[in-house]
């Protein structure tokens, strides 16, 4: 099944849309899905950022039975023309191992709605990812947020990627402790907290390059401003209404069965 890459995360030009498609209808393993993650899914991408594509491929019965095993990870990059691509995709038990433990990735991947291609098996992990989240995933949003900001804190001059990484990524684990949702755009996210300094990162970094950097040197002005929303978002995971851990994993069982014995509708 093909999907429109529209949807309130971001948009991909039908050009592109169909270019990533072709990248994804020649991978050597049946997808699940294949999603846009990254730079454009974040809402700040640039004129050369690369196309960040994530998604789940099927391993047939044969290939995890025996004694050779198939590959649980499947990378490529490719350059071509100006075309910059990452592509990443795991096999179903793997990724379904990964939904079940606190990683915000998978689940930004599988929510992504810059869908390249999907299927009736992608639709079903949609409807099962409310029972993977629990408010441990704050954890991940915290590490990930100490290791952008430290990769922003310690380059000279500084860039303005990693400092937007950090202020997506705690802004995501504060939406997701308070409503539920993944929201990975900060453009979105930022709609809410109303930060008017993120807006003028954003536009800087899209009208500028990967390698942007700050005009101004105002590191200890985002160093508070961090400090602050980590300590909002370890408030928000405090009192959070999410789990304590995913209730998903009997179905994801069945899920994964059912696709291995071709009964899923992969």
């Amino acid at each position: 099944m093909n999907v429109s890459s529209r949807g309130p995360g971001g948009s991909i030009d039908a050009a592109m849309l169909a270019r990533l498609g072709a990248v994804a209808d020649a991978h050597p393993a049946p997808l699940l899905f294949a999603t846009v993650s990254g730079a454009h899914l974040y809402g700040f991408a640039s004129t050369d950022s690369d196309f960040d594509l994530r998604g789940v491929h099927l391993l047939p019965a044969a290939d995890v039975v025996g004694l050779v095993t198939g590959p649980e990870t499947i990378e490529r990059t490719a350059d071509d023309d100006g075309f910059e691509l990452d592509l990443v995709t795991h096999d179903a038990a793997k990724f379904f191992r990964l939904l079940l433990r606190k990683n915000g990735y998978v689940l930004e991947q599988l929510l992504s709605p810059l869908v390249v291609r999907s299927s009736p098996a992608h639709e079903a992990l949609v409807a099962l990812a409310p029972a993977c989240l629990t408010r441990h995933h704050a954890h991940h949003y915290l590490g990930f947020a100490a290791r952008q900001w430290a990769l922003f804190d310690k380059e000279r001059p500084r860039r303005v990627k990693p400092l937007l990484y950090t202020y997506r990524v705690l802004l995501t684990g504060i939406h997701l402790m308070r409503t539920g949702e993944v929201e990975a755009n900060l453009v979105v996210l930022n709609d809410a907290a109303r930060l008017s300094w993120i807006d003028d990162l954003i536009a800087r970094k899209v009208t500028g390059s990967e390698k942007e950097t700050l005009t101004h040197d105002d590191a200890d002005f985002h160093r508070r401003e961090v400090e602050r929303l980590t300590a909002e978002l370890e408030a928000a995971a405090a009192v959070s209404p999410l789990p304590e851990a995913p209730t998903a994993g009997a179905a994801l069982h069945d899920l994964l069965v059912r696709l291995r014995l071709g009964m899923g509708g992969s």
